[in-house]
């Protein structure tokens, strides 16, 4: 986990945290634990503390997630990420932070914290223009390893079959809240909904987006795995194009960056799909992908997100 913008003064970590640690034999009972608040999105709270010189990250996901419309979620999103983080840490340790502790029950991860320092936002160096298409290209080609890899154990299949939270956190307020707002679209909107609960190829992450992605010294880190199902690849190909092809109304002075960018991601999943890929073709997987794409920019504009 990351923060890199000015971040506010210490404050002591809240109870419900604090009392994990201890169950975890990171404090005393007794102690006070001096922590800062991390900027944890819509769906979770984060808290950044230290404990013997080095920086860790505690992490609780929330039942009602903070945007304007009504948005609930299962909490159990957090274990799912933990599983994630670990079976991608087998591929390769540099792809995702690790997953030092987690709690099913009441939700929470531990983990370390990636220095800003080091590891810089995507979502920022994008907006001010000072990263490079390379970047992209290399996230594209990390994601595709991670599908690839996951195809070949379908035995995973059991350890993350949470179709039903994938749909209550992506496919019902993309999809379905946007066919709400677009009577004469609702058909195919469903119809693409059901498409990609029934498209069940590998292991997807649910949520890559430039905000979910570090730029680290060993490529870019994958974070907020909190979607992890085993899915269909195209929509993790879909949900981060769709980002990067909205960021030029954005920032359009970043246009040609953004243009690049697009492509250079699906260079390198597609590089990385002709080496490793197994589960199916390429012009299958490229045909849910661009069907995808314009009803997940829609909903960024009518959806809950």
């Amino acid at each position: 986990m990351n923060q890199s913008s000015a971040r506010p003064e210490k404050q002591e970590l809240p109870s419900a945290f604090r009392d994990w640690l201890c169950e975890l034999g990171w404090c005393k009972a007794s102690e006070r634990v001096l922590a800062v608040p991390l900027e944890g999105g819509v769906s979770s709270d984060i808290w950044q503390f230290e404990r013997e010189g080095h920086a860790y990250c505690v992490k609780r996901a929330l039942s009602r997630l903070k945007v304007a419309a009504l948005w609930e979620a299962p909490v159990s999103r957090n274990a799912y990420e933990a599983d994630w983080m670990r079976f991608v840490n087998r591929i390769d340790p540099s792809y995702a932070a690790i997953c030092l502790a987690n709690d099913r029950e009441k939700g929470m991860l531990l983990m370390p914290f990636l220095p800003p320092e080091r590891y810089k936002l995507w979502k920022t160096m994008l907006y001010r223009g000072a990263c490079h298409a390379d970047d992209a290209r290399a996230v594209g080609f990390r994601l595709a390893h991670i599908h690839a890899m996951a195809a070949k154990e379908p035995e995973l299949l059991a350890s993350f079959d949470h179709m039903a939270s994938f749909k209550a956190i992506r496919l019902d307020p993309y999809l379905l809240a946007t066919a709400e707002h677009h009577p004469d679209l609702r058909e195919p909107l469903l119809e693409l909904a059901e498409q990609s609960a029934q498209s069940k190829h590998s292991l997807i992450h649910g949520d890559v987006s430039p905000k979910n992605m570090l730029l680290g010294p060993d490529g870019p880190v994958f974070l907020d795995a909190e979607c992890a199902c085993w899915g269909d690849p195209a929509f993790d190909i879909a949900f981060c194009l769709n980002h990067l092809l909205l960021k030029r109304v954005w920032v359009p002075v970043n246009h040609a960056l953004y243009r690049s960018s697009f492509s250079q991601f699906i260079a390198g999943y597609r590089s990385a799909f002709d080496q490793f890929g197994v589960w199916e073709t390429w012009s299958s997987l490229e045909a849910r992908v661009v069907k995808l794409l314009p009803a997940l920019a829609l909903a960024r504009i009518d959806g809950k997100s």
